[in-house]
């Protein structure tokens, strides 16, 4: 059986540990002097409202930058660094471009002439990614002759982990992630990632977990110093790896389970070489789910609180990420609402297949889709209907306001300043350092 090979190192000095994960991988040895190379960091989101420490969220430009050394020592020339982030409004161009300067972007350009784009601002062309998955790519990555891709180590909690097959969903346009978000049983969320990288150029994968993140991929995770790197030419070989020191066995995670399958892979890594470090000797359990009372209507920390006459069912995999980012803004909204009073039996729908539960005073409709799929459901008593894509805000706030759940608007008005708060709780440690998203002018 032929085997691949993937890397762990613990990661100690720049360039010198990311040099010695390449090498242990091979992960270069066949990159041609002339290549245009994609760098696809991992930026799943950004503010401009408030210095944003990124540990465990964001791609470290150390890391970044280190990658760019080592293609730039092999006489490439041509590197593009490109992402497709999440921001509130799909249109805004500003806050990309703040980010690529705040993470040091500008600096690599003036230093090694490296591009970067937002992939939003970029054409995309059309990929049959094989199984019925069609979606739209970036073009600057189908053209490339080689892809670095630097995910960040973390959990996720849709898809369990978010390493680097996942990664690559920062490179379709906005038609396609909504389309990943399927309300098919089959052929959902599990089912398109799985195959994003089934058409793109020859690729080396590195696993920044400098930082780590459980109950990720964002800022209300929880983040921890780990010191490693997974290295791999093989993108799905990595990913398993990755799953296995996050403490979650491939088997358990749906779509390694696919790509696995479509690729005739075992799932047990006995077609793996590991080489550095063992996987058991820095292996540590990542939660990836945050924690629901049994019934699922309610998240537990909530329920603690004695919060009554409310229903808001945990979020599903046809959760978009454009109403996943308002999904915890809303649920921080309703705990700062609550005075001890019971609500008037509201229930909170969200994503794409969720249906009304039979005897619920209030129901309120996060989303077009949620309202495209209840507007006609006869056990909805009241409906209150938030129809935007995205929803905005202040639709959110009218909705619940008019369901008797006071929630403040100012939460939802400063909603960029939010990563600010659950930063806050590592300002000060010594282990948190700044220096590994910035790089010197």
């Amino acid at each position: 059986m032929a085997q691949t090979t993937v890397a762990i190192v613990r990661y100690e000095k720049p360039l010198e540990s990311v040099r010695k994960a390449v090498e242990l991988a091979h992960g270069l040895d066949h990159l041609p002097a002339d290549a245009r190379v994609f760098i696809k960091p991992n930026i799943v989101f950004w503010t401009r409202a408030v210095p944003f420490p990124k540990w465990g969220v964001i791609t470290t430009s150390r890391v970044v930058e280190d990658m760019v050394v080592l293609l730039r020592e092999r006489g490439v020339a041509e590197i593009t660094i490109g992402e497709g982030m999440v921001t509130l409004n799909p249109k805004d161009t500003e806050t990309p471009a703040h980010a690529f300067e705040g993470l040091g972007y500008g600096v690599l350009k003036k230093r090694y002439g490296v591009k970067y784009v937002n992939v939003f601002e970029r054409p995309f062309e059309k990929v049959d990614c094989g199984a019925g998955v069609v979606l739209n790519f970036n073009t600057d990555i189908l053209h490339s002759d080689f892809v670095v891709n630097l995910p960040v180590l973390k959990t996720h909690a849709q898809t369990v982990v978010s390493l680097g097959i996942k990664n690559l969903k920062g490179t379709i346009d906005i038609p396609s992630r909504k389309k990943c978000h399927s309300a098919d049983p089959e052929k959902n969320l599990n089912y398109m990632i799985a195959r994003l990288a089934n058409k793109l150029p020859p690729s080396f994968t590195l696993l920044d977990g400098i930082y780590t993140n459980a109950r990720g991929p964002s800022f209300d995770g929880k983040i921890r110093r780990s010191n490693l790197l997974v290295a791999s030419s093989d993108m799905l070989s990595a990913d398993m790896v990755g799953a296995r020191i996050l403490g979650h066995a491939p088997s358990e995670i749906a779509y390694l389970v696919h790509a696995a399958q479509e690729q005739k892979r075992p799932l047990d890594l006995s077609d793996v070489a590991v080489v550095g470090e063992r996987i058991e000797d820095v292996a540590s359990y990542h939660e990836y789910a945050f924690p629901y009372n049994e019934a699922g209507t309610l998240p537990r920390a909530m329920e603690r609180r004695g919060i009554k006459g409310l229903s808001y069912r945990k979020y599903d995999s046809t959760l978009c990420t454009y109403c996943s980012a308002l999904n915890g803004v809303i649920l921080t909204a309703i705990a700062y609402a609550w005075q001890g009073q019971p609500w008037d039996n509201v229930e909170v729908l969200t994503g794409k297949i969720m249906q009304p539960t039979p005897g619920k005073k209030k129901t309120i409709l996060i989303g077009k889709c949620m309202y495209q799929a209840n507007k006609d459901n006869a056990n909805i008593q009241e409906m209150i209907a938030v129809k935007g894509c995205p929803p905005s805000p202040k639709a959110v706030v009218e909705a619940f306001h008019r369901a008797g759940i006071e929630v403040n608007a100012d939460i939802f008005e400063h909603i960029d300043a939010a990563p600010g708060f659950f930063m806050a709780r590592y300002e000060g440690k010594p282990e948190f350092e700044k220096s590994f998203f910035e790089l010197d002018s």
